[in-house]
């Protein structure tokens, strides 16, 4: 037997999904080397080689906390989840009044000592999410009334996106909507989804009362931002650096390495990868990406109608709608469908710590996929 034999047959749970997971690390390998070009130059002498070797060591330690996340029982997520909650609440706290701020937004917490940095609300997203799955599969036949509900589901889910909003809209209005669509699934009240509509409406307007006191809410790019998306239909300087290299691209793409909106496009390697994708591989790459996010949507579909457990079921899905809406936003920003954002597009863009987050939501899924295959 092969060494790739072996380790197939080494692997429980959804190969399906191994297989999409292993296909979008390689894809991102390609173009990350291709869109940080530019920026080895720029910071690195011209070592081109450098992002590719960090972006392949954080993709393995990627991998490797996926595999220990999948060897996990995930019930042991449910036990863990209001610890998470906990933890995720005075961490955003911190971000917010005392975070690193890049690229003009106070996003992150930078560790002392290691100097690494990383961001709260990638934590804080896993920790609702495992929160709510808890919540909806363990008291869903005991939320009766508004007393209820209010404490187990709807005031975790607007503290949290509450507290990342500020530095972070585009990240909170995902999460909040997740967050919709797993009360929605887990057959929760209307009423109490409608209360929470309405509160996350309200929550909107105190935040933007706030930023004429404050400059931790950041009123002003948000204004800038939806004006130029509603009111230049060209788009700024980065969508439009993003439609030539989608133009460019045509059907096939000019081939691997040969981008060159590359050298114009901010953030060639991480919030507009995908536009440098479509010119090196054409609408044919670009329909391929967005496939493989479909098709992982649709295997956690099945993990839920064959998961005999309420959070498996809610966990895999809740995990897996957040993964599959960014990428489809971030997506949607290169092709001006929705205003631009800070949102990366998962398993793809360059390493950093919100690959890492995004394994271990990888990694929870194919333990609720393990289970399943050994109880069917």
């Amino acid at each position: 037997m092969s060494i790739g034999n072996k380790i197939y047959a080494s692997l429980g749970g959804d190969r399906v999904i191994w297989l999409i997971v292993l296909l979008l690390s390689l894809m991102s390998l390609l173009a990350v080397y291709s869109a940080t070009g530019t920026l080895a130059y720029r910071k690195q002498g011209g070592d081109t080689e450098f992002y590719l070797v960090k972006h392949f060591m954080l993709m393995s330690g990627g991998l490797g906390l996926m595999y220990i996340c999948y060897l996990i029982h995930y019930k042991r997520y449910s036990r863990w989840s209001p610890i998470a909650l906990l933890i995720a609440i005075p961490l955003l706290l911190y971000t917010l009044f005392f975070g690193t701020s890049l690229n003009e937004a106070a996003r992150w917490i930078t560790v002392p000592i290691i100097n690494v940095s990383f961001q709260s609300s990638d934590f804080a997203k896993l920790a609702l999410i495992m929160y709510l799955a808890r919540e909806i599969s363990t008291k869903q036949d005991n939320i009766k009334d508004l007393k209820s509900a209010f404490l187990p589901i709807l005031a975790p889910v607007l503290l949290i996106c509450g507290l990342i909003a500020p530095a972070d809209l585009s990240t909170a209005i995902l999460l909040f909507l997740t967050s919709l669509l797993i009360m929605f699934i887990g057959r929760i009240n209307f009423q109490f989804i409608g209360l929470l509509i309405l509160l996350g409406i309200v929550l909107f307007a105190i935040l933007i009362i706030l930023a004429e006191f404050s400059s931790l809410v950041r009123l002003d790019v948000w204004i800038m931002r939806t004006r130029d998306f509603v009111t230049n239909s060209e788009g700024g300087y980065q969508i439009q650096q993003a439609k030539i290299a989608i133009a460019e691209g045509g059907w096939f793409g000019v081939g691997p390495g040969n981008s060159t909106q590359r050298n114009y496009l901010p953030h060639a390697y991480s919030d507009f990868i995908y536009a440098v994708i479509i010119e090196e591989y054409g609408l044919f790459g670009g329909f391929v990406i967005i496939a493989l996010y479909i098709g992982l949507l649709l295997r956690c579909v099945r993990l839920v109608t064959l998961s005999p457990k309420a959070f498996g079921a809610m966990l895999a899905l809740g995990l897996t709608l957040s993964l599959v809406m960014q990428a489809l936003a971030n997506m949607a920003v290169s092709v001006h469908l929705v205003p631009v954002t800070g949102l990366t597009l998962p398993l793809m863009s360059m390493g950093g710590t919100s690959l890492l987050f995004t394994s271990i939501a990888v990694g929870m899924i194919l333990s609720v996929s393990k289970y399943i295959e050994t109880v069917k």
